[in-house]
């Protein structure tokens, strides 16, 4: 059985958004209204992906780029609460540390810091959906 080149791609997509959205369900990703914005993002996107395959109309398309900018926005933004918390825990743990070293600590602390970057490799595989679809167009 062959693929194309947009088939593989929205595979991809389907079980990236499908993945991602159990991933943070598990982990309870949910206690707190900032912590609903990837889920909601990823959710929109999985619906959005699945409409493109069946309906690419430009409105569509174009409301799906809009959904990729944010989720990759929501993934920046992310890292900054990931980081913030992490930093804020490590400073009441190491109260007398700089905040370089708290920094560094903060890194690798108890949140998944580069994690919300993954929202943007979700939308960079998105955005290689939309190109593959404008393509065959062409």
């Amino acid at each position: 059985m062959k693929y194309s080149a947009k088939q593989l791609v929205l595979i991809a997509l389907l079980f990236m958004t499908t993945g991602m959205l159990l991933e943070l369900y598990l982990l309870g990703h949910y206690e707190d209204n900032y912590q609903l914005i990837p889920l909601f993002g990823i959710a929109i996107a999985l619906i959005i992906s699945v409409v493109l395959n069946f309906r690419a109309s430009k409105m569509i398309q174009n409301l799906f780029k809009l959904v990729l900018i944010l989720i990759s926005l929501s993934g920046i933004y992310g890292v900054y609460l990931h980081l913030q918390a992490n930093f804020e825990f490590e400073k009441e743990i190491h109260p007398t540390l700089n905040n370089s070293s708290l920094f560094l600590e903060s890194i690798s602390g108890a949140l998944p810091t580069i994690a919300p970057l993954s929202l943007i490799v979700l939308a960079l595989i998105g955005y290689t959906y939309l190109i593959l679809i404008n393509q065959k167009e062409k």
